[in-house]
C-alpha cells in the first residue's frame, strides 16, 4: 500500500540575493521515505534544502508540505511554523546547557517533557548521558545528540545537511545506518544532503542527482545506478566509464572489446554511434581471454582490489578483482565482459543525438 505525499517541489526556482542557483526542479517524498539530494559542492542541494526549512524565499513554483504550500514566490511560511526539523552540520548544540536540557530546547511546554527526553535519549542510544554537556561527548555522540533534539517535537519531516561530514569515515557509515534505522523506527520522514554515495545509498529510498543546479533523476538508488537517465548519472554514479561503439542490432553493439550483448532493445538505426557504460564489476578477469590489457594502477580494499586498465587502443576503465588475484603495475591481464545489460547513450555529434537535441 503506498504512502501519502508528503513533500512536493513543483517547478522550483530558487536562489541567494536574486542569483538563481536553483532551476525547474520538481521532485516528491511520500510519508515515512527517506530522499537525499546528492551532488558536488555548488550544485544547488543546500540551497534546495533550505528552501525548503524556510530560511530563503523561492522566485517560482512552490513547496508544499502535507497538502499545505509553505512556500511560493511572495510568499514564505515562517521555519518555526512549518513542523520541519533541523540537523546541521556542525550539530549546533548549546554549549552551557546539558545534553537533556538541549533536547529540551525544542519542546519546553510539552506536558511530558521529562517522559520524552528520556525516550529520545533510549532512542539515540545515549541513556545515562543526559546530564553531560556537549564538550564532554565524543562528534558521534555530539550528533546523536543533535538527531534526538530535532525529533523531539516530532516533525513532519527532518532534514539533514551534510549531518556525518564533520566525522571519520568508519564512524560516519556506521552512524549513517543507525539514523536510517532510528528514522524508519519512528516512520518519520527525511531529507539529507550529501556529497557522499555511499551514505546516500546507505541511508535514502529516493536520491536526487543534482548538477548545475538542475534534478539530472530522482530515483531509487538500484534504478540511479542501473538505469542512470543522462550520461552525467551514469558516469557520477559508480565509478562510470564510456566505450564508443556501433550498435549493430537492437540488443548488441560493436566495441573495441568485441560485440556485447545485453538484454534491452535500443531503436536507434543500424550503425549508431553510441557511448556504453561500463562499471568496475562488469569486467571481469580471465586469464585465458584474448582481451587484453595493461594494469596502470590499482587500490586494494580488502575483499577485492579496484585496478586501472588501459586497452591497446588508450581507452582506459576500471575493474574489480578478487584480492587473492595480486598483479603489480605493467602487469598485462586477460579480461572480459560480463554485463547482464547494456545502457547506451547516444554518442554527442551522431546523428541520433542531433535528431533527439531538435526534436
Amino acid at each position: 500500500m503506498s504512502q501519502p505525499l508528503l513533500l512536493n517541489l513543483r517547478n522550483l526556482a530558487c536562489g541567494y540575493q536574486g542569483q538563481r542557483v536553483v532551476q525547474n526542479l520538481n521532485l516528491h517524498l511520500n510519508a515515512g521515505d527517506i530522499g537525499c539530494l546528492l551532488g558536488s559542492s555548488g550544485c544547488g542541494k543546500t540551497t534546495t534544502l533550505r528552501a525548503i526549512a524556510g530560511f530563503e524565499p523561492i522566485h517560482e513554483g512552490e513547496i508544499q508540505l502535507a497538502g499545505e504550500v509553505i512556500s511560493k514566490a511572495g510568499f514564505t511560511l515562517a521555519p518555526e511554523k512549518r513542523r520541519i526539523g533541523m540537523v546541521f552540520q556542525d550539530y549546533a548544540l548549546f554549549p552551557h546547557l546539558t545534553v537533556a536540557q538541549n533536547i529540551a530546547f525544542g519542546i519546553r511546554k510539552h506536558p511530558q517533557q521529562a517522559r520524552v527526553i528520556a525516550e529520545m535519549l533510549e532512542l539515540v542510544n545515549l541513556g545515562g548521558l543526559g546530564e553531560r554537556f556537549p564538550h564532554e561527548l565524543s562528534g558521534g555522540q555530539q550528533q546523536r545528540v543533535a538527531l534526538a533534539r530535532a525529533l523531539a517535537p516530532e516533525p513532519q519531516l527532518l532534514l539533514l545537511d551534510e549531518p556525518f561530514s564533520n566525522l571519520d569515515v568508519e564512524l560516519r557509515r556506521r552512524l549513517s545506518h543507525e539514523v536510517r534505522d532510528i528514522l524508519k523506527s519512528r516512520g518519520t520522514s527525511a531529507i539529507l544532503v550529501t556529497h557522499d554515495q555511499e551514505e546516500a545509498f546507505a541511508v535514502s529510498d529516493h536520491v536526487g542527482v543534482f548538477k548545475e543546479g538542475r534534478l539530472e533523476q530522482w530515483d531509487t538508488p538500484f534504478n540511479l545506478y542501473h538505469e542512470p537517465l543522462t550520461p552525467f548519472v551514469a558516469s557520477f554514479i559508480g565509478q562510470g566509464y564510456f566505450i564508443r561503439g556501433q550498435l549493430s542490432s537492437p540488443e548488441t553493439v560493436q566495441t573495441e572489446l568485441g560485440e556485447l550483448r545485453g538484454n534491452r532493445a535500443y531503436t536507434w538505426s543500424h550503425g549508431s554511434a553510441v557511448d556504453v557504460l561500463l562499471r568496475p564489476d562488469d569486467i571481469v578477469y580471465a586469464p585465458h581471454s584474448a582481451l587484453k590489457a595493461r594494469i596502470i594502477g590499482k587500490s586494494f580494499q580488502g575483499a577485492s582490489t579496484l585496478y586501472r586498465l588501459q586497452l591497446p587502443t588508450g581507452t582506459q576503465l576500471e575493474a574489480i578483482f578478487a584480492s587473492h588475484i595480486d598483479h603489480v603495475p605493467g602487469t598485462e591481464v586477460g579480461i572480459k565482459v560480463s554485463a547482464d545489460h547494456l545502457v547506451l547513450f547516444q554518442a554527442p555529434g551522431s546523428v541520433a543525438a542531433q535528431q533527439a537535441s531538435a526534436a
